[in-house]
C-alpha cells in the first residue's frame, strides 16, 4: 500500500495482495520508521455505521475508514476506487481517495509485480 498526501488530499493505493488482505482482515497497515525511533503509520480499515469514506489522524497514524458496503464492492469487483470530500473546518475539505494500484506505463524502478494491469495499455 502506498500513501500520497498533498495539501488537503490523502490517497491510498493498494496492490492485489493488499486488497485481498483488506477483504479478509478488514485492515491493512504500513509503518515507516525514521532515525531516532520516530514512526509514521497509515492504515485502511473497514468501519460499520458510516456511509462515506472518512479519515482520522491520531498518534502519528493516518486512518482511512471504509464503509462495509463499499469495502465489499471494492474487493469483489473491477471498481478501481472510491473517493469522498470530508468537511474539515472553515469551509475546507479533505479529499480522500482509495484505489487499486496499477502498473506504471513509464519506466519505474519499484517492484510492480503485485499491481493491477494498467487499463490504459493498448494491445
Amino acid at each position: 500500500m502506498k500513501i500520497r498526501i498533498k495539501g488537503n488530499s490523502v490517497r491510498l493505493r493498494l496492490t492485489k495482495t493488499d486488497i485481498a488482505n483488506f477483504g479478509i482482515n478488514g485492515i491493512v497497515t504500513e509503518i515507516t520508521e525514521f532515525p531516532g525511533g520516530a514512526m509514521f503509520s497509515y492504515s485502511i480499515q473497514k468501519k460499520e455505521g458510516i456511509e462515506h469514506l472518512e479519515a482520522s489522524y491520531t498518534n502519528n497514524t493516518v486512518i482511512v475508514w471504509v464503509p462495509i458496503p463499499i469495502s465489499v464492492e471494492w474487493v469483489a469487483s473491477e471498481v478501481i476506487g472510491f473517493n469522498n470530500k470530508s468537511s474539515v473546518r472553515d469551509k475546507k475539505d479533505l479529499f480522500i481517495l482509495i484505489e487499486k494500484d496499477f502498473v506504471c506505463l513509464d519506466h519505474s524502478f519499484e517492484d510492480q509485480s503485485d499491481n493491477y494491469p494498467n487499463p490504459n495499455i493498448v494491445c
